[in-house]
């Protein structure tokens, strides 16, 4: 069994990437951290590493538990890394994920005009008098 692993290979081999130039381009971007600061994807890690992802506005921590350089069945994942994302950034996520689903779904389209009616509707106040009713006539113009 080796003792260290390129970090690209690894993130591709546990199934945090799909695939393994996307894994190292993340690496090239700075997304990828070890101990606060930014990795290369030829940076080689060892058993005990705690390796960040930033995803934006989320960084999930991971902590390495064993190594390997093939991809693996999703069953095997637990057994070389843990999650040990602090809850504060995994509540974080929640809300992202919260917020994404109280959309319209994407790929939809664009709105019907009855969803159109209906969203402008929301966002526009309507403006009534104090009589409750739409007669704006009687008012004098502000000069």
């Amino acid at each position: 069994m080796k003792s260290e692993v390129r970090i690209d290979k690894w993130l591709w081999a546990v199934r945090l990437f799909k695939t393994r130039s996307q894994a190292a381009e993340a690496c090239k971007k700075g997304k990828i951290l070890i101990k606060n600061s930014a990795v290369k994807p030829s940076r080689m890690i060892k058993i005990g590493d705690v390796i960040c992802i930033k995803r934006n506005p989320v960084l999930f921590s991971f902590e390495v538990l064993a190594l390997s350089e093939n991809r693996m069945n999703a069953k095997l994942v637990p057994n070389f890394m843990r999650n040990v994302t602090t809850p504060d950034q995994l509540e974080l996520a929640e809300f992202g994920r919260l917020a994404a689903a109280s959309g319209r779904e994407r790929g939809s389209g664009r709105p019907t005009k009855k969803e159109r009616r209906d969203l402008d509707s929301f966002f526009e106040p309507v403006f009534v008098d104090e009589n409750g009713d739409w007669d704006f006539e009687d008012e004098e113009p502000d000069i």
